[in-house]
C-alpha cells in the first residue's frame, strides 16, 4: 500500500478521483493500492519564544528573553484562534500517522503544492509522524504542475525520491526560520520600544516603505511651471504636432518668444520618410505577478482576491499551477501544450503549434512554467464572476501566444526639419493584419502618422505652451508588483549609465548585484500586502495603495530605534535563500546571517541601558517632574510626566525631535537642569543634518545652539 499526503482536501480529492475507486473513510480515501489523506495547509508551526526560553517574570513580552536564538528550531502542532490546540488539526494529523505506520504500507508520497512551502509541510507530517519509531518507508514525491486527472496518472507513474528535493526543502526552511528570527525579535523590540503592536517582518516594512517614501513624495511635491515650445499648425486639412526639445523655465517666457519666433521664421520640410512592414510579436505568458498586475488594472481586483480565484482555477484543474514567477514554457512540455492547443482549437480559437525560443527556454525557468489553461475547459456557468474573468485573461493570453496568423504592422518614420534649427522624428504603426490582437490589446505605441511624404511643406506655428512637472503617482496593484518585482531599477540603470561613460569600472559588477533581486515572491508577496492592510499600515481603496498613520508610525518609529528592514537588506537575506537553494549556503549559515543582523540591533547603543544613545523603553520611568514631582515615564511619542494624559500637569519632552530619537540621558538632563548637552544627528526640514543642545523653557523644548 502506498500512503499520498496531499496538502489540502481539495487536491487528495482530485488525486483519488484520477486514480479512481474511491472509497471515503474519517481522514482518507482508499483507492485500490493507494490510500489518500491530506493536510489543512500548515498542520505545524514553529514554537513561539517561551517555549524555547520560559516565560518572562511579569508574564508579558520582556526584553528579559531577547534576542532569542533557538539551537535548534522546534515545531508543535497548531494552535487555533483561541491559542489552545486545534481539535481538527490533532485528529487530522493522527490519521496521518495511523496511515503511515501502518504495517502493510510501504511508500509514502508527498503530495504538497508543487512549491517549497508544499514541500516543507508534509515533510514535517512525515517526519513527526515517524518521530520515535523505526518503521521509516521510502518518501517520493508528487510533483503536479496541474491537477487534471492525466497529469496526476503520468505524475504517480513518474514519482522521483524525495532526496531530489532536499535543495527545495532547504530552502523552504531557511525562510521560515529566517522569516521567524526577524519576526518574532524585532516585533517585540519594536513592540517593547513603542507601547503599539508593531509587526516588524523580512518583507513587510520594505513594502510598507516603498508607499510611505511615495506618499510622501508626493505630498511634498512641489510642481515646477516651464515653457514647451510646440506647433500644432495643420497640413492639408491634418494637424501636424511638433514639440521641440528646449524647454524655459517659468522666468523665461520672453525667451521661449524669441525661440518660437525664430523657429516660426523657418521653412519645415519631410526631409526622410521610412516605410516597412514587420510582424509585431504578442506579449508573453503570464507568470502570477504579471497576471495580477493585467488584473489590477483591468478589473481593479485586489492581490488576495486573485490569488484565490486562479487557486479554485488550478484546484479545479483548468489551469497550470498558479505560483509561477516565469512567463517561458520548458521544452519538455511540448507534447503538453500541443494537447492543450487542440483542446483550444476546438473552441473557436485560431492556434497552432510555435516551437520558438520566445516561448520554450528553460533557462528562464526557476521551479514552474508560465500560467497557462489545461485540455480541461469549463463551461461558462462553471465558474464565479472572478474566475471567469481570470480565466478569460489566461485563455486570450495563451491564443494570442500561439495565435496562427501573424500579426503584420506597417511602421513609418517621418523626419521634420524645421530649417536647420531642429529635426523632429515622428513615428507610427499600423496594424494592416490583426492576428494575435484579437485576443489582446495591441501596443501603447499604435499610431496613424499625418498622409505625408518626403519633400512636402509642413505648415508650423510654434507657441509656448504654459507646463508643469507632475507629481509621482500613488502605487496601484501594478506598479508596486513591478516595484517588488524589480525594486533595483533605478539602481541598474544608474549603474548602466555609468557604464556608458566609463572606461574600465566596476558598474557592471555593482548591477549584477541587483540582478533577479526581488522583494517577496511570487508565493507570498499577496499574503504579505493583505498582512499590512489587516494590520492598518496602508490600504487599498480601487485600484490605489495608500499609507495610513499606523505604516507611518511604523517606518518612523523604526528609523527612531535604528532598525533598518529596508529593500537592500532584505534583497541580500533573499539572495541568501537563493544561495541555500543552490547549495552555496546551508540551512544554518542563512540563520547565522539573520542572528548576527538582528544582535547587531540589540546591540546598538539605542538598546542599551546606560549607553549615550539609549533612548528607553514604553513604561521606563526616567525622573522626577520638575513641576509635579511625579513620575515621568517614556510612551509612544513622548518623555511625560505621568498625570499628564489628563492635563493635570503639562510637562513633555518629545520622544523623537527632527528624525532624531532623544536618548534618555539627554532626557534626564533636562529634567534635573533644564537643558541637555548638545545632541548629534538632528535633520532639518530641507534633509540637512545638524547638532543642537535641548532646553525647556516655557513649558516648550527648544534648540539651543549656544551650548
Amino acid at each position: 500500500m502506498t500512503v499520498i499526503i496531499a496538502e489540502k482536501p481539495s487536491l487528495a480529492r482530485n488525486i483519488a478521483s484520477a486514480i479512481g475507486n474511491e472509497k471515503k473513510h474519517s481522514g482518507f480515501i482508499t483507492c485500490g493500492e493507494y490510500l489518500v489523506t491530506w493536510a489543512f495547509g500548515h498542520l505545524f508551526s514553529l514554537c513561539d519564544i517561551e517555549e524555547y526560553t520560559g516565560a518572562a517574570s511579569n508574564g508579558r513580552w520582556s526584553m528579559e528573553n531577547l534576542p532569542c536564538f533557538p539551537e535548534k528550531f522546534k515545531y508543535r502542532l497548531k494552535n487555533g484562534k483561541d491559542k489552545t490546540p486545534d481539535a481538527g488539526v490533532i485528529k487530522q494529523f493522527e490519521t496521518i500517522k495511523a496511515l503511515c505506520l501502518r504495517d502493510d504500507v510501504d511508500t509514502v508520497i508527498n503530495a504538497g503544492d508543487a512549491d517549497r512551502e508544499g514541500e516543507i509541510i508534509i515533510r514535517l507530517c512525515v517526519e513527526n509522524a515517524f518521530a520515535g519509531s523505526e518503521k521509516r518507508k521510502p518518501f517520493k514525491r508528487l510533483w503536479l504542475p496541474d491537477q487534471t486527472p492525466e497529469t496526476i496518472r503520468a505524475a504517480l507513474s513518474d514519482t522521483k525520491d524525495e532526496s531530489e528535493y532536499e535543495p527545495l526543502a532547504n530552502e523552504g526552511y531557511a525562510r521560515t526560520y529566517t522569516d521567524w528570527l526577524y519576526g518574532v525579535n524585532l516585533t517585540r523590540l519594536a513592540t517593547l520600544k513603542t507601547g503599539t503592536l508593531l509587526r516588524v517582518g523580512r518583507v513587510i516594512v520594505p513594502i510598507v516603505k516603498a508607499i510611505y517614501d511615495r506618499d510622501n513624495a508626493i505630498k511634498n511635491f512641489v510642481p515646477e511651471i516651464y515653457y514647451a515650445l510646440v506647433s500644432n499648425a495643420t497640413t492639408d486639412g491634418e494637424t501636424v504636432e511638433l514639440v521641440s526639445k528646449y524647454k524655459f523655465p517659468k522666468e523665461q517666457l520672453s525667451k521661449a518668444r524669441r525661440a518660437c519666433a525664430k523657429l516660426n521664421a523657418q521653412e519645415a520640410t519631410v526631409t526622410a520618410k521610412k516605410t516597412k512592414k514587420d510582424t509585431l510579436k504578442p506579449p508573453k505568458l503570464f507568470s502570477l505577478s504579471k497576471l495580477q498586475s493585467y488584473l489590477g488594472r483591468k478589473y481593479k481586483m485586489s492581490m488576495d482576491v486573485s490569488l484565490a480565484a486562479v487557486q479554485k482555477l488550478y484546484e479545479a484543474g483548468y489551469v497550470t499551477y498558479p505560483r509561477t514567477n516565469s512567463e517561458y514554457l520548458a521544452t519538455a512540455e511540448k507534447d503538453k501544450i500541443k494537447k492543450i492547443l487542440d483542446a483550444v482549437s476546438k473552441k473557436g480559437y485560431p492556434v497552432k503549434f510555435r516551437d520558438v525560443k520566445a516561448i520554450f527556454d528553460d533557462t528562464k525557468i526557476e521551479s514552474h512554467s508560465a500560467l497557462t489553461p489545461t485540455y480541461k475547459i469549463p463551461s461558462p456557468d462553471a465558474l464565479g464572476d472572478d474566475e471567469k474573468k481570470i480565466y478569460s485573461a489566461i485563455m486570450r493570453r495563451f491564443a494570442a501566444v500561439f495565435c496562427a496568423e501573424d500579426c503584420v504592422a506597417q511602421k513609418t518614420e517621418l523626419t521634420v526639419s524645421v530649417g536647420e534649427c531642429e529635426d523632429y522624428v515622428l513615428k507610427g504603426t499600423v496594424i494592416l493584419a490583426p492576428g494575435w490582437t484579437k485576443f489582446e490589446d495591441p501596443p501603447s505605441s499604435t499610431k496613424v502618422l499625418p498622409s505625408l511624404e518626403k519633400g512636402d511643406k509642413v505648415n508650423i506655428n510654434f507657441e509656448p505652451k504654459e507646463k508643469k512637472t507632475s507629481p509621482p503617482k500613488h502605487y496601484t496593484i501594478e506598479t508596486l508588483n513591478n516595484y517588488l518585482k524589480n525594486p533595483f531599477r533605478a539602481e541598474k540603470a544608474e549603474a548602466a549609465e555609468k557604464n556608458e561613460c566609463a572606461d574600465g569600472d566596476d558598474t557592471e559588477d555593482y548591477r549584477a548585484v541587483f540582478e533577479g533581486l526581488e522583494l517577496g515572491t511570487e508565493a507570498t508577496r499577496t499574503g504579505i500586502i493583505d498582512n499590512a492592510i489587516k494590520s492598518k499600515y496602508i490600504e487599498l481603496k480601487k485600484d490605489v495603495y495608500r499609507l495610513l498613520p499606523g505604516g507611518a508610525f511604523l517606518i518612523e518609529s523604526l528609523t527612531a530605534m535604528g532598525i533598518s528592514m529596508d529593500k537592500y537588506k532584505t534583497g541580500t537575506l533573499g539572495q541568501a535563500l537563493k544561495k541555500v537553494y543552490r547549495g552555496e549556503l546551508t540551512v544554518n549559515d542563512s540563520v547565522k546571517l539573520a542572528e548576527k543582523e538582528i544582535s547587531e540591533v540589540f546591540s546598538s547603543p539605542d538598546n542599551k541601558t546606560g549607553t549615550e544613545d539609549y533612548t528607553g523603553f514604553y513604561g521606563e520611568i526616567i525622573g522626577k517632574c520638575p513641576q509635579c514631582g511625579k513620575n515621568v515615564v517614556k510612551d509612544r511619542f513622548s518623555f511625560r510626566c505621568e498625570d499628564n494624559r489628563d492635563g493635570s500637569c503639562t510637562f513633555k519632552i518629545p520622544a523623537v525631535l527632527c528624525k532624531r530619537a532623544i536618548p534618555v540621558r539627554s532626557a534626564e538632563e533636562i529634567i534635573s537642569n533644564g537643558h541637555c548637552k548638545k545632541i548629534k544627528g538632528f535633520i532639518s526640514k530641507a534633509g540637512k543634518p545638524f547638532d543642537a543642545a535641548l532646553k525647556y523653557e516655557d513649558g516648550n523644548i527648544k534648540f539651543d545652539f549656544g551650548n
